[in-house]
């Protein structure tokens, strides 16, 4: 059988992520350069295999520039070092709700497994082939080697561990 390459679609699609600061708000963050691909065996978007997707990290934004360079730096992602986070998957069968994968962020690699809403197929006005996946999931930011932290005076953390991750794509279908 043969297989159909997906690209997302940067200007439909986000990749961003939560995390907790003091404990008592959180602050949002994405990522404005990412690409990705996956095939499907045949021509639906049913069965998906070589699942990979990958975020610039110097492309980061929480909308503040010094926070921002802080991630950027030895303290977090080292992005200078390591410009990419890289998320791969073998296969995928879109009537699943898990994904099943590896992280990697600052060459750690980890399994992960994060949960899918498939928003469906289409074809749009000018005729091209698209698909919709939500992804969303958490991970523990130390375990990828982002450990940086500090403590108030009151005893609360200033960052949480727990990163949750939130990507919506649209896939276009290559020719």
């Amino acid at each position: 059988m043969a297989t159909t390459k997906w690209k997302i679609d940067p200007t439909h699609s986000e990749a961003t992520f939560k995390v907790k600061h003091l404990m008592i708000s959180t602050v949002t963050g994405k990522f404005k350069a990412f690409e990705g691909e996956v095939e499907s065996e045949g021509d639906d978007f049913k069965k998906l295999k070589n699942i990979e997707f990958k975020a610039d990290v110097k492309s980061i934004d929480t909308n503040n520039k010094d926070r921002d360079e802080h991630l950027k730096s030895d303290d977090f992602f080292a992005s200078e070092e390591h410009p990419q986070l890289v998320f791969k998957a073998e296969s995928f069968d879109v009537n699943s709700e898990e994904l099943h994968g590896e992280l990697t962020i600052r060459n750690t690699t980890k399994p992960v497994t994060l949960e899918v809403e498939f928003g469906g197929v289409v074809e749009d006005p000018y005729g091209q082939t698209k698909a919709g996946l939500t992804v969303s999931g958490k991970i523990n930011r130390k375990d990828f080697g982002l450990k940086w932290n500090a403590v108030t005076e009151a005893g609360s953390v200033v960052v949480s561990d727990q990163v949750r991750l939130n990507v919506d794509v649209q896939f276009i279908k290559q020719a």
